[in-house]
C-alpha cells in the first residue's frame, strides 16, 4: 500500500507570501520519495495554492512511477481533500484550476483521500519549511 502525506504554506503573509509544499510517499510504512518546493511569491500565492501544489506533485510522481497499488492521500487540508472527495464543491479558481488536473494524473487508480490533524502531519509540514527557507535563503544570496 501506498501511503501520501502532502502540505503546504503560505509564509509569511497568507495571500501573497511565499508559498510552498512538502510530500512524502510511504510504501508498507518505509519512505521511498519525498519532493519540495516553493511555488512563488507574491500576488495568487495563498495556502490552497500550495496545498494543491504538493498534492499535485505527489500524483505527478505516482503516475509518473506506474503504481497501481492502493493509495491513500493524507492532508492537514480540509478544503482539499473535501474537494478531492466530491463532499465540498469546487468553486474557487484555485480548486477548479487544480482539482480536475490531479484527478486526471489519479484516473483509474485505487485511491482514497483522508483528512489527517496537523499533528499526524509533521513530516510534510518539515519539507513545506525546509522549500520555503530553502528558497528564502536562495533570494538572499542573489
Amino acid at each position: 500500500m501506498i501511503t501520501v502525506y502532502f502540505d503546504g504554506l503560505c509564509h509569511p503573509k497568507n495571500p501573497c507570501g511565499v508559498a510552498a509544499f512538502g510530500y512524502l510517499v510511504l510504501r508498507n510504512g518505509q519512505v521511498v520519495h519525498k519532493g519540495f518546493r516553493a511555488v512563488g511569491e507574491g500576488k495568487g500565492m495563498t495556502n490552497n495554492v500550495a496545498e494543491y501544489e504538493g498534492l499535485m506533485a505527489a500524483a505527478q510522481w505516482i503516475a509518473d512511477e506506474g503504481i497501481e497499488e492502493k493509495i491513500v492521500i493524507k492532508g492537514d487540508s480540509q478544503l482539499v481533500i473535501k474537494q478531492m472527495k466530491g463532499e465540498w464543491k469546487v468553486k474557487s479558481a484555485t480548486s477548479k484550476k487544480y482539482v480536475p488536473k490531479i484527478e486526471r494524473l489519479l484516473e483509474g487508480k485505487d485511491v482514497s483521500f483522508v483528512w489527517v490533524p496537523r499533528e499526524e502531519n509533521e513530516e510534510a509540514d518539515r519539507l513545506s519549511r525546509l522549500a520555503y527557507e530553502r528558497y528564502k535563503s536562495q533570494k538572499q544570496v542573489r
